[in-house]
Formats: C-alpha cells, sequence, structure tokens
C-alpha cells in the first residue's frame, strides 16, 4: 500500500508539474509587456569614485539597484529631483524603479563629479 502511495505522488507531482510548466508558458505569451518588464532589476555599482556601467538602457518597469561598493559614502541623486537615496556607505544600497520612459541623469551629492544616466524605453 505504501508503494502505491509513493507512486501515486511521483505521478501527480510529474502531472502538475507538465500542467504548471504549460500554464507559465501560455501565461508568459499573454502577460502584458509591462507587467513583464516588472520582473526585471539591474544593479550599478558604484567603487571608485564612478558609477558602472555609466549609462543603463532599460525597459520601463525596471528595477535598478545601486550598491556602493567604495570605501567612502555615495549618493544617487536625480538632476530632476525624481530620485534620492540617503548617503550609501559600504555595501548599502538604493533601488528605484523606472516606470516611465525618458533619460535620467543622476550623480552623486557628495561627489558631483560622479555622474550616470538610465534610459528608460
Amino acid at each position: 500500500m505504501k508503494r502505491t502511495i509513493i507512486k501515486t505522488g511521483v505521478v501527480c507531482l510529474g502531472l502538475a508539474g507538465i500542467l504548471a510548466g504549460h500554464s507559465v508558458s501560455r501565461a508568459g505569451a499573454a502577460a502584458p509587456a509591462a507587467i513583464q518588464a516588472k520582473a526585471q532589476a539591474v544593479e550599478v555599482k558604484i567603487d571608485n569614485f564612478s558609477f558602472s556601467p555609466q549609462e543603463l538602457t532599460v525597459a520601463a518597469g525596471t528595477k535598478v539597484s545601486w550598491v556602493n561598493r567604495d570605501d567612502i559614502p555615495h549618493t544617487v541623486t536625480s538632476t530632476t529631483d525624481k530620485f534620492k537615496s540617503k548617503a550609501l556607505d559600504t555595501d548599502d544600497q538604493f533601488s528605484f524603479t523606472f516606470d516611465a520612459p525618458g533619460t535620467y541623469e543622476y550623480f552623486c551629492s557628495i561627489h558631483p563629479k560622479m555622474t550616470g544616466k538610465v534610459i528608460v524605453k
């Protein structure tokens, strides 16, 4: 009896996996582009007094995270006041989701020569 239960469980799990695979495929194909784009995440590294990459192109709905890998504090500040981080110490991070297309320039308010740009399509 125990053997039958284990086999049945495996068959059920296998069938569930197959059905889940089909429903995920269909949902992925039918999902609007905006919903798919929101699942994306991109990281910008802050190190050696620079943002890397300095220029980034992403889809609308993308979450961008800046991570400070430098040994001194930095900020991420939009030139148009759309976003502004606190001073980020080593390994701190700041995130912003870019929902609208456009070009977003930013800089470090502590070190204004540090600049970057996010282009949202």
